[in-house]
């Protein structure tokens, strides 16, 4: 049996095209740093959880509050009213500044101090009924259960969580028009981690296109529709579920730098590359796609907010995270995410599919619009449905007997069922009954007048009310009493389902990653704790999908040699795209991704820093010059010997002098520091630098150019990068100046040349059998001929 058939649920019938429901996600977060400790927690909106980070040193610079609050971009930031004055004044340069970046900005809360206090938070954590937690346990219970997610151990952090609950119930966040009874859903604690990561900034994400944002180009979306334009995340992201889209984009802000965890995503990557696999891969694939917005669900649940779809989307998830369970348990125990997901995809999904498929009644929901219950689920409801549907017939028996006590004038009466109202009497409306006087009629209570009807209520139909009752709307209220109770079951259950979100989306962005390398021929990365990087034919893997031809290049960076590249060469051969391109290429090694070369050994990097494209902007109120100033300065200052540097075409914002002057200092600089510089790549078009010997001579430093040919006053490019120095054209095409070439013989050589191959040509004797006149050819005129020509 496959791996796809081994469960026996049925699938409910098909909804039809199913839209994927987009809410606008919110972060919310608290902070507090105090004595050098720093302590953050946030709650997200799109699926409900509370994320914690315990507490975790941090310097009066704040430089990792400032990066989580890049990462997080939160729309509010609470503390406390008494705090240090390094982190009131961060926040107060949070608020002036962040309107001129990218993120909005962010809404700082302040809440007195006693709303932070440490048992104070506590009794609010434990005193809050959470979703997750079984309705059974004791207050005891309840302690240790939660002591084993929240680390109580971490104070700070603790007094953060105290806070931000206390934030949410004020501002009752995603809960607004609810009543007030009704709680701010929080259905998951989860810890967020963020150590290890290669630190980059947006300057360097936005030059090495790893995301990038297009404005849609329908004109109904103009004004909130962004789509993601030609970017690396626009050709990794073939991923089959929502979440696992938003781990990948996870994964390219965190580059990290554990090479445990990198290994285990390139070895599940390695598995589902080999292709007697390819049938798993088909399998796991046509799983994920049914994997749907399960917070999104649990969260209605929790405000009892359900719809039929929600019903057939959380069956479908459970059926299939059953199936790919079982599919896990087939593979190789040897790669840990397939032992983690056999284990943690527990028989609980098994225990809520078939709890659904057993009490939700599909066809019947689709149809009345609601929810219904299928047969045999509860007496009561079956006999009232019963009576439901034979009431028809026995009305039609009701109808006729009323007829015979009406006047002979009626032609015909119905007798109707309106919910709400009860059974009546409709007769149609005579050509005499013209006012309403004229609707009364001996025995009857006349009730309404609709579409020609008159409804009258008899004494059978009262009967009728007080024996069969308001069947709908009790068939309704039982029934909802029983998705209520589905509600509760499934809640009690949810940390396997969102088990299943976490370890779905790791399984979706890894054959994503997969596929993308079996498409375009990327290889596995080996990791060193060496410094530098040897890459065999390196390519753009942006560019190489535009260009009709790409030409690979190599790279070579050593630890104790070669570890400053100076590159020159003319202006569009290809030195701004090798650049990119070795920046790409390490990148995607510290995701845990395949690599667009033949061969690729990368040593740990901690940082990638970048000046080659400048982001202008007339709100920072810095020229051009100026914010290329503090890029290269931002590289010269937080650089080590593990980082990488890409540099390019700097100092042509200013005078030939000072630009000249300040790449020198900064190579210099980095000079001085010897084996402990960072891997520098600079490409730039002042050969003053070698030609005035502004640099010493120094095993650290190589030289390589763009490999080009002059033919005629054509100057053809090869995109190879060879040793050397480049010829310094780009001015002289610039100008309109013919191009002479260097490094040709003069005209005096050539001709000497030519008269030493005549000469010789003219002492060998033709009638000789002994002359070999090919090599000849070979080994004199040929080679001539090259250096003439």
């Amino acid at each position: 049996m496959s791996a796809t058939s081994a469960t026996s649920c049925v699938l409910p019938p098909a909804l039809g095209p199913e839209q994927e429901e987009q809410e606008s996600s919110e972060t919310h977060m608290s902070v507090l740093w105090y004595a050098g400790q720093l302590a953050i927690t946030y709650y997200d909106t799109e699926d409900c959880s509370v994320y914690f980070m315990p507490d975790i040193p941090d310097n009066e610079d704040l430089k990792l509050l400032q990066k989580v609050i890049g990462e997080l971009n939160p729309q509010c930031i609470v503390t406390s009213a008494k705090q240090d004055q390094n982190i009131a004044k961060f926040l107060a340069n949070l608020t002036a500044t962040a309107g001129d970046k990218d993120i909005g900005k962010p809404e700082i809360v302040l809440f007195p101090n006693i709303d932070f206090g440490l048992e104070v938070s506590k009794q609010r954590i434990l005193s809050r009924q959470f979703p997750f937690i079984p309705s059974h346990m004791t207050a005891t219970e309840k302690i240790l259960y939660l002591s084993s997610i929240i680390p109580f151990e971490s104070p700070l952090m603790i007094r953060a969580l105290g806070g931000l609950l206390k934030f949410l119930d004020r501002r009752r966040v995603g809960v607004e028009l609810e009543d007030s009874s009704i709680a701010v859903p929080i259905l998951a604690f989860k810890k967020f981690v963020l150590s290890d990561t290669v630190n980059m900034d947006q300057d360097t994400y936005c030059v090495l296109q790893i995301f990038k944002s297009d404005i849609h180009p329908s004109v109904y979306k103009l004004s909130s529709g962004l789509k993601e334009g030609f970017s690396l995340f626009g050709i990794l992201n073939r991923c089959r579920c929502k979440w696992g889209e938003k781990l990948l984009r996870l994964w390219l802000t965190r580059p990290t730098r554990n090479l445990t965890e990198l290994n285990k995503r390139l070895d599940v990557i390695n598995f589902f590359l080999l292709a007697q696999n390819h049938e798993t891969v088909l399998t796991l694939q046509n799983c994920l796609k049914n994997i749907k917005n399960v917070p999104l669900i649990l969260k209605r649940m929790t405000l009892s907010n359900t719809k039929v779809s929600d019903w057939q989307a959380l069956y479908k998830t459970a059926y299939n995270a059953v199936c790919l369970r079982d599919t896990c348990r087939s593979l190789p125990n040897t790669i840990e995410l397939f032992q983690t997901i056999s284990r943690v995809f527990t028989d609980d999904l098994h225990y809520i599919a078939n709890l659904i498929s057993k009490v939700v009644d599909f066809e019947g929901s689709l149809s009345e619009n609601r929810f219904t219950v299928r047969p045999n689920v509860d007496a009561t409801i079956d006999e009232k449905k019963r009576k439901l549907i034979g009431l028809s017939d026995f009305l039609t028996e009701v109808a006729r007997k009323e007829l015979e006590t009406l006047d002979n004038q009626i032609p015909s009466c119905a007798v109707i069922y309106i919910p709400l109202i009860g059974f009546l009497l409709s007769i149609p409306r005579l050509p005499n009954m013209m006012d309403k006087t004229d609707f009364e009629i001996e025995g009857l209570d006349f009730m309404f007048l609709s579409e020609d009807k008159l409804h009258y209520r008899s004494a059978r139909t009262k009967e009728l009310d007080s024996l069969l009752g308001d069947l709908h709307c009790e068939i309704r209220d039982q029934e909802t009493l029983i998705m209520h109770q589905l509600q509760t079951r499934i809640l009690e259950k949810s940390e396997v389902l969102y088990s299943v979100i976490e370890y779905t989306a790791h399984l979706d962005v890894l054959l994503a990653l997969a596929a993308t390398a079996r498409e375009n021929g990327y290889c596995r990365p080996r990791f060193t704790h060496r410094h530098g990087f040897h890459i065999k034919d390196g390519r753009h893997p942006l560019m190489e999908l535009c260009a009709k031809t790409f030409v690979a290049n190599p790279v070579d960076s050593g630890e104790a040699t070669r570890r400053i590249k100076i590159i020159t060469g003319p202006n569009s051969s290809g030195k701004s795209v090798y650049l990119k391109q070795v920046g790409l290429i390490v990148y995607m090694a510290f995701i845990g991704s395949y690599v667009p070369a033949a061969e690729a050994e990368i040593g740990v990097i901690d940082g990638i820093y970048t000046r080659i494209h400048s982001r202008e902007s007339v709100s920072v109120g810095l020229s051009t010059f100026m914010i290329d100033l503090n890029q290269v300065a931002k590289a010269v200052n937080n650089a080590t010997e593990r980082s990488l540097v890409l540099i390019d075409e700097f100092g042509k914002g200013t005078n030939t002098l000072d630009g000249l002057s300040l790449l020198a200092a900064v190579l210099r600089y980095w000079i001085r520091q010897g084996t402990q510089c960072p891997q520098v790549f600079v490409s730039t078009n002042f050969h003053s630098l070698m030609q005035l010997e502004l640099l010493p001579d120094t095993p650290l430093l190589e030289y390589l150019t763009m490999e080009t040919h002059q033919d005629g006053e054509e100057l053809i490019f090869f995109y190879q990068i060879k040793q050397g120095i480049g010829v310094e054209v780009s001015e002289l095409i610039r100008n309109g100046k013919p191009i002479k070439r260097l490094d040709h013989p003069s005209k005096c050589d050539r001709m000497e040349k030519c008269k030493s191959v005549v000469e010789k040509f003219l002492c060998i004797d033709l009638d000789d059998p002994q002359v070999d006149l090919e090599e000849f050819m070979s080994k004199e005129v040929l080679p001539s001929a090259a250096s003439v020509l």
